[in-house]
């Protein structure tokens, strides 16, 4: 623990008086002017506890003294107490803005020159403890916010690693050429940033595009439980065909449901409400529960999107892909559904980026 007094004063007899009292209880320095006092300061600034400063000196006053110590940081390292013979209440005004902690007045007083050295030091001593502990509380936080993160960060890998396991499986089953989930990912990334940035009363964030392009591998993840012959079937589906088929919206919920502490609240919230609800329609005549308007969550709507039009440019088992063109104009016009018309007018502005995905895919 810091014990060392520095004395400034250019008086012999007054440096002499208060070191006999404080000798007992510190390793007392001197100095006769601020220079040298500076020099001192900067050699000890580790071991000092306190500082008495006398005001007037040769060469640098105690005011000076006093503004360097400011400037460099240190009034708050140690007390420091004035030696004053009443200089006056603009003086003592300057010496406490600078960061002086109390005055010892001239002639001394042996008791009060104790107390007010100690009662100085005792401060200092707590306030340094207390700082102490507050630092070393803060830096178990950032430790711990830090542990947090790649806990996140993990989470987040083994739930993509997850996500693209499952939907590959979907896939291979499905026959899929192996690109469907990364060409809808694609376009959902790219008509979900165009709407946070058209339609920004629906709160999306650079973090959520990037998330809900993630969620949408998920889209089909129920239909790992259709059976093969139906999902490959090259003709129309029967009406009761169709509607087995429709159950992978449910079956996709159940199975995220079933496996839900293995993803983070964020991922499992959009990816329930894409497998879910991505074949809602905006009239109400989609499914699994016929909702209608904004009550289809928009991770959903947008996985509509880029599911269709995905749907439409590519082979599938019962048809060949239609051109960009065309699939764009089939979805304006109504014929795969009725869609929002904030989001039409967002994948209008995205057309070309869409067809040129749907391209460099080919």
């Amino acid at each position: 623990m810091a014990r060392t007094a520095l004395i400034v004063d250019d008086s012999n007899m007054n440096r002499e008086i208060l070191m006999d009292m404080l000798r007992d209880d510190y390793e007392v320095l001197e100095a006769c002017n601020g220079e040298d006092a500076i020099e001192s300061i900067m050699q000890n600034q580790d071991s000092l506890a306190v500082v008495l400063l006398d005001i007037v000196m040769p060469k640098m006053n105690g005011i000076d003294v006093l503004t360097l110590l400011c400037a460099r940081g240190l009034v708050d390292r140690f007390p420091i107490l004035i030696i004053t013979s009443e200089e006056g209440e603009e003086i003592e005004r300057s010496c406490l803005t600078l960061g002086a902690t109390d005055f010892v007045r001239k002639p001394f007083n042996t008791g009060l020159v104790r107390q007010r050295v100690k009662n100085a030091v005792s401060l200092y001593e707590y306030k340094n403890a207390l700082e102490e502990r507050v630092q070393e509380q803060i830096k178990t936080l950032r430790d711990q916010a830090d542990e947090l993160e790649r806990k996140n960060r993990r989470l987040k890998k083994r739930n993509d690693e997850a996500m693209e396991l499952l939907s590959s499986i979907v896939e291979a089953r499905s026959m899929e050429s192996g690109q469907h989930v990364k060409r809808v990912k694609t376009y959902t990334e790219i008509l979900a940033r165009q709407i946070m940035v058209s339609c920004p009363e629906y709160g999306l964030t650079e973090y959520t595009v990037k998330q809900m392009a993630s969620a949408s591998a998920m889209h089909d993840v129920g239909k790992i439980s259709v059976p093969d012959a139906l999902l490959n079937k090259p003709g129309k589906l029967s009406s009761e065909e169709f509607d087995e088929m429709k159950r992978h919206t449910l079956y996709g919920a159940k199975i995220l449901d079933e496996t839900q502490r293995m993803w983070d609240k964020t991922n499992y919230g959009l990816c329930r409400d894409i497998c879910m609800y991505h074949h809602e329609r905006w009239d109400g005549k989609g499914y699994p529960e016929g909702l209608s308007g904004e009550s289809i969550p928009i991770s959903a709507q947008i996985v509509a999107f880029a599911d269709c039009y995905d749907a439409l440019t590519t082979d599938r088992v019962y048809r060949k892909a239609f051109s960009t063109d065309i699939a764009f104009q089939m979805i304006i016009h109504g014929e795969c559904g009725q869609y929002n018309p904030k989001l039409m007018e967002c994948f209008i502005a995205c057309r070309e980026s869409f067809a040129k995905t749907a391209n460099s895919y080919k």
